[in-house]
């Protein structure tokens, strides 16, 4: 999926340095808006892992169910989000070149709200069901349309007008469509009993409300998160145009690189899930600890790649020597934080298979708002470190991010672990936090 964004960077890139920081400033509006329902939606994570363990079919068809329902009210939500941004980026004084072109890339996106929302709900069922294949096959599909749209849209082939970063936007609605249509294509053996027939009790407020509370607080952590590297974006506009352009760059090869532990981090929470589900604490810990040595272990690699070649990496994306030269000052410094990157996603993606969203978030908090962005706001603009103090900054806030998610699991997997539910009185509800360590 994160390759989509890639390709529309390195594409955009070759237009001018203007239409890449609209399109980093577009995409940095877009998950705004969009990243707390993707959070809401990781719920389904813990509800129907545990579910399969436990055996519990009718529970993980309602949890799909009530999944596609949410994904319904958070287009929604998020579509209205997205028509103030041109007012909000000017507000937040960006670049006045690139603010129009912006503010219209993330409109040209909010045609592709619902299908990325369902592409959510029906990827983490599947994932739970352990059933990768047509996952794969989808957006191997969807990367070569993106592709092709791309070339047509950006470019200005075919007839069509040359939209530059906009038609990325509108590529990319595109290809959210064919993301959500094709996986239901695909997987639809495994998902038909699972969708059909659609259920009334899929519609029933409270156990709809009891899911947002378990997934809100993992929206709000991707929110803390993804704020603290968009804050950045916006810091990095008030240094002007090329710092933009190159923060798009470096956070780009790091979002790459982060996708391999964040893969780890989804198999976690499911492999953990289940253990939870079947009583099996101990296949629990197992699952977590080999979770953690390979999301760390595959972020030792990807560190030592960028702190030893970062022109190399910044040559792919733009001929323009002054912004490679930045990039490439930029690249190190994310190398270093990409081990405690892996370390705090794979640990949260654990919490989240035991259902514990809630600390996550609150260290979430601490750790990027509290001491790692006012570091890079000081490094920055007190210090003169220029760019590179935003970086140093966010480092800092993911180095204690991942240290602090480590301790919460070492210290719930201690004990013993309960099923969560959002309809059975008998068991734990998420609306009262996570399950308590009974042994």
């Amino acid at each position: 999926m994160n390759l989509m964004g890639v390709v529309d960077t390195l594409m955009v890139g070759r237009v001018s340095a203007t239409d890449l920081a609209a399109a980093a400033l577009g995409n940095v509006y877009f998950f705004a808006v969009t990243s707390f329902g993707m959070g809401v939606l990781m719920a389904l994570d813990p509800i129907l892992s545990q579910a399969l363990g436990a055996g519990d079919s009718g529970a993980v068809r309602r949890g799909i169910q009530r999944g596609l329902v949410l994904a319904v009210l958070l287009t929604i939500v998020s579509s209205l989000l997205t028509l103030p941004a041109e007012a909000l980026l000017a507000l937040a004084r960006q670049p006045a070149e690139v603010v129009p072109v912006a503010a219209r890339y993330a409109l040209a996106c909010v045609p592709g709200m619902f299908p990325y929302f369902a592409f959510i709900a029906l990827r983490q069922a599947l994932q739970a069901m352990g059933r990768m294949r047509p996952i794969i096959i989808t957006i191997v599909l969807a990367n070569l349309v993106n592709v092709g749209l791309n070339y047509v849209l950006i470019f200005g082939k075919l007839g069509f007008p040359a939209l530059g970063a906009v038609g990325s936007g509108w590529a990319s609605s595109g290809s959210r469509w064919l993301m959500a249509v094709g996986l239901i294509i695909t997987a639809w053996p495994v998902l038909r009993p699972r969708l059909l027939p659609f259920t009334r009790e899929c519609l029933a407020v409270v156990p709809l409300l009891r899911v947002v509370a378990l997934g809100a607080p993992v929206g709000m952590q991707i929110m803390l998160e993804f704020g603290a590297f968009g804050a950045a974006g916006l810091l990095m506009g008030l240094l002007g145009t090329i710092p933009m352009a190159a923060h798009q760059i470096a956070l780009n090869l790091a979002s790459f690189t982060f996708m391999v532990p964040l893969g780890i981090a989804q198999a976690s929470a499911v492999l953990v899930g289940r253990a939870v589900g079947q009583g099996d604490g101990e296949g629990a810990r197992r699952a977590a600890g080999g979770g953690l040595a390979l999301g760390v272990g595959f972020m030792v690699f990807t560190a030592l790649a960028f702190l030893l070649f970062p022109a190399f990496w910044a040559r792919l994306y733009t001929p323009d020597m002054e912004l490679v030269a930045l990039a490439a000052v930029l690249l190190p410094i994310a190398g270093l934080f990409q081990v405690a990157d892996g370390l705090q996603v794979v640990s949260a993606g654990v919490l989240r298979g035991v259902g514990d969203t809630r600390h996550p978030m609150l260290l979430a908090l601490v750790g990027f708002w509290v001491i790692g962005m006012p570091a890079g706001v000081l490094f920055t603009f007190g210090l003169g470190m220029g760019p590179a103090g935003l970086w140093w900054g966010l480092a800092l806030g993911l180095g204690a991010v991942g240290l602090l998610l480590l301790g919460r699991v070492r210290s719930l997997l201690a004990g013993e672990l309960a099923r969560i539910s959002v309809e059975d009185p008998h068991l734990p509800s998420p609306t009262h936090g996570a399950p308590t360590p009974l042994g």
